[in-house]
């Protein structure tokens, strides 16, 4: 991957208006299960779904820091998100943008300055590059703090390490694996390993935030792990905006060149 702008912006990538900016730890509500020899991985996903996440749009200020083995950065960016439909990521270096992304179910566009270059595609070049299928909801679910895939469609094998639920598929070839916490059944990391190819993706979350429409991470930790070499990006959400009318301006500026992912 020779333009280290595209992965930052591609993983990064009601009635009543909702406010919030991270500033104090507030207690999340919890779905204890009384009994915890009771509980079951379907019991853990039930009560993982049962966490706020009510929001139409969503407006994250973030820092960002891009590290992998021959470089480093830090930036800013802006995250925009209209629930189901679009995700917008601005990047900027010193107050300048530097880059922008626009994420559709459709696909991916972006440009950047430096090279004055932009892309635009579906999602195979990134599914390549990962190791593990990647799609608009993938991408938006990674953002809030949700599993990148829905675990009611699956089945796990359930183990509990350290007061938190680890559900792991049985699949050998891509082995998936969930942590949850046992108090709030949120989700604290996931992780997708391809062995044989040597390949690993993975995402942290230490912690998390509770508002009136959503549980949502405070910030996140992005590990991408292969032949090549390793990739790390970790995101905070400086403050958070809800259910507000956003704007989602992209255009390629003039005399950009397209260019193409292998």
């Amino acid at each position: 991957m020779k333009n280290w702008y595209y992965i930052v912006l591609v993983i990064f990538m009601v009635s009543c208006k909702s406010k919030a900016v991270f500033v104090e730890n507030k207690p999340v509500t919890a779905h204890v299960v009384a009994d915890t020899n009771e509980v079951t991985s379907t019991k853990v996903i039930q009560n993982h779904y049962n966490n706020k996440s009510d929001f139409s749009t969503l407006y994250i200020r973030s820092s960002a820091k891009y590290r992998d083995e021959k470089q480093s950065q830090s930036v800013s960016a802006e995250i925009k998100i209209k629930k189901d439909e679009k995700i917008l990521v601005s990047v900027r270096f010193l107050g300048i943008t530097m880059a922008k992304a626009l994420i559709t179910p459709k696909g991916v566009q972006y440009y950047e300055k430096i090279n004055g270059t932009y892309f635009e595609g579906d999602y195979q070049a990134l599914t390549q590059w990962l190791g593990t299928d990647l799609d608009f909801n993938k991408i938006q679910n990674l953002l809030i703090g949700q599993p990148i895939d829905d675990l009611t469609k699956e089945s796990f094998t359930m183990l509990l390490l350290d007061k938190s639920y680890q559900l792991k598929t049985n699949d050998n070839k891509t082995e998936k694996s969930f942590w949850f916490d046992g108090d709030h059944f949120l989700l604290k990391k996931q992780e997708i390993v391809q062995a044989e190819k040597e390949r690993t993706f993975e995402v942290n979350y230490p912690n998390f935030q509770d508002f009136t429409t959503a549980v949502l991470p405070s910030n996140l930790l992005i590990q991408a792990v292969q032949e090549k070499g390793k990739t790390e990006i970790s995101i905070d959400y400086n403050s958070v905006t809800f259910n507000e009318e956003l704007s989602f301006p992209y255009s390629v500026p003039e005399g950009y060149e397209r260019i193409f992912i292998n």
